[in-house]
C-alpha cells in the first residue's frame, strides 16, 4: 500500500506542480526558441463581417455597448450588428429596438430567443441569420476597441486559420483584492497564449472578443462555452486558433468573491469533459505541439481538484515514513491556512490574496464537479454586479 501512496502522491504532485509552474516555465522556453516567429497580419483583408452581441436582462450596459459597437473602425458598408437576446426579461429589447430606430443609418438587427437556453444556445441561434463572411462575437459588458474587428481581420491571413481570439483588459484591477488576483492571473495567461498562438495554435480563447469564419461556426451542445470548445474543435480538424492581442476588449472583473467564484462555477459545468474533449489529442506525432500544449495547459488544470484532494490523502498516510513527507504535510497545511487566515480576518497581503485566490479557484472546480455529478449543471450565464 505504501507504494500505491507514493505514486498517488508523486502523480497528483506532479500535476500540480506542472500546471501551475512547470507548464508556463516550459512556454517562455518555447517562446524564446520560436522568438523569430511573429504574428503576421494583413490589413488589406477587410471581408464582411457581423459583430454578433449576446445579451441577457444587459439593461444596465446595452446602451453603452450600442453605442461601442457603431463607432468601431471598419468599412461601414462591411460590417453589420445583431444582437442576440437570450429571452431578455428586462428592458433589453425594448432599449435595442428604441436604438436601431434612431440609428438607421447602421445595420442593426434583434434576434430574439424565445426560449432561454443559455449564451451558446442564443449563438447557435443567432448565427443562422448571419449572411457575412466572417462573425465577431462579444459580450455585452465588454466595450470593444475601435480597431478591434480590424486587428482581428487582419489576423486571418491563411485558409487554415479558423477562430482568433483577442486581449481582455481588466479596467478595475486597483479595485479590489480579487479584481486584481483576476488580472493577474489574465495577463500571465495571455502571455501563455501568444506563444501557443505564435507555435501552433493556442488552447481557449475568452469570451469578451473572438471571431471565426461563418463558414466554420460550428453549433456546439448548450452547455458548451465557445472559449473552450471552439480553440479544441479546430485543432482536431487540422485548422489553427490564433491570439491578436491588438485586439482588445475592456471589461471590469468581478470585485467580491462571490461573484468571481461564481463565474468560476459556471465555467467549470464541463470541467469533466474537457479533461481530455477528444483522445486524438494524445496523437503527438499528429498534432504536435497542440498535444503538448493541450495537456499543460488544460489537462493538469482541470485536474487541480482531484490532484490536491489525492495528494494531500496521500501525503497524510505517508507522513511517518520519512522527514519528507512530513515537511510536505505540514507545508500543505500552511498553504491552505493561509487562504483560511485570508478568509476570516481579510489580510491585505499581496502573496495572501493569490493563495486564497487560488484556493476559490480550485473550490469552484469542485463545485462544478458536484453540480456535473448531481445533473445541476445548467448552461445558463447569471451576471456578476460588479463586473456592470
Amino acid at each position: 500500500m505504501e507504494l500505491l501512496f507514493e505514486i498517488l502522491f508523486y502523480i497528483s504532485g506532479f500535476i500540480i506542480v506542472w500546471a501551475m509552474v512547470g507548464y508556463p516555465t516550459s512556454i517562455k522556453i518555447i517562446g524564446k526558441l520560436y522568438k523569430g516567429r511573429v504574428l503576421e497580419k494583413k490589413y488589406s483583408h477587410q471581408p464582411t463581417v457581423t459583430v454578433m452581441v449576446v445579451a441577457h436582462n444587459e439593461e444596465k450596459v446595452i446602451l453603452d455597448k450600442l453605442n461601442n459597437i457603431i463607432e468601431l473602425d471598419y468599412p461601414r458598408d462591411k460590417i453589420e450588428f445583431l444582437i442576440a437576446s437570450d429571452n431578455s426579461m428586462d428592458a433589453t429589447n425594448e432599449i435595442v429596438r428604441k436604438f436601431i430606430a434612431g440609428h438607421k443609418e447602421y445595420n442593426i438587427r434583434l434576434y430574439e430567443v424565445r426560449t432561454r437556453k443559455g449564451k451558446t444556445n442564443a449563438q447557435n441561434e443567432a448565427q443562422k441569420t448571419v449572411t457575412t463572411e466572417y462573425l465577431v462575437m462579444t459580450d455585452a459588458n465588454s466595450i470593444m476597441d475601435r480597431k478591434s474587428v480590424r486587428e482581428l481581420m487582419a489576423a486571418f491571413i491563411s485558409d487554415d486559420i479558423a477562430y482568433v481570439s483577442g486581449r481582455l483588459s481588466i479596467v478595475n484591477q486597483d479595485i479590489s483584492d480579487v479584481s486584481n488576483a483576476e488580472a493577474s492571473y489574465w495577463d500571465s495567461d495571455l502571455a501563455i497564449r501568444e506563444i501557443e498562438g505564435r507555435v501552433q495554435t493556442i488552447t481557449a480563447g475568452n469570451g469578451a472578443l473572438y471571431a471565426c469564419r461563418t463558414t466554420d461556426y460550428h453549433d456546439f451542445d448548450p452547455i458548451e462555452s465557445h472559449d473552450s470548445a471552439m480553440p479544441a474543435l479546430y485543432a482536431i480538424q487540422g485548422k489553427k486558433a490564433i491570439a491578436n492581442h491588438d485586439a482588445v476588449a475592456y471589461e471590469k472583473a468581478g470585485e467580491v468573491v462571490e461573484d468571481e467564484f461564481g463565474r468560476k462555477v459556471r465555467m467549470n459545468r464541463v470541467i469533466l469533459k474537457h479533461i481530455l474533449p477528444d483522445i486524438r489529442i494524445l496523437n503527438i506525432f499528429k498534432y504536435k505541439w497542440f498535444s503538448y500544449f493541450y495537456f499543460g495547459h488544460r489537462t493538469c488544470r482541470y485536474l487541480l481538484w482531484i490532484s490536491h484532494l489525492i495528494v494531500l490523502l496521500s501525503n497524510a498516510l505517508l507522513i511517518t515514513e520519512s522527514p519528507f513527507y512530513m515537511l510536505t504535510f505540514i507545508g500543505q497545511i500552511l498553504f491552505y491556512l493561509l487562504a483560511l487566515l485570508k478568509t476570516l480576518f481579510n489580510v491585505n497581503n499581496r502573496y495572501i490574496t493569490l493563495v486564497y485566490y487560488y484556493c476559490v479557484t480550485v473550490v469552484a472546480q469542485w463545485v462544478g464537479v458536484y453540480n456535473i455529478l448531481t445533473g445541476k449543471s445548467k448552461p445558463f450565464w447569471e451576471k456578476a454586479e460588479s463586473t456592470r
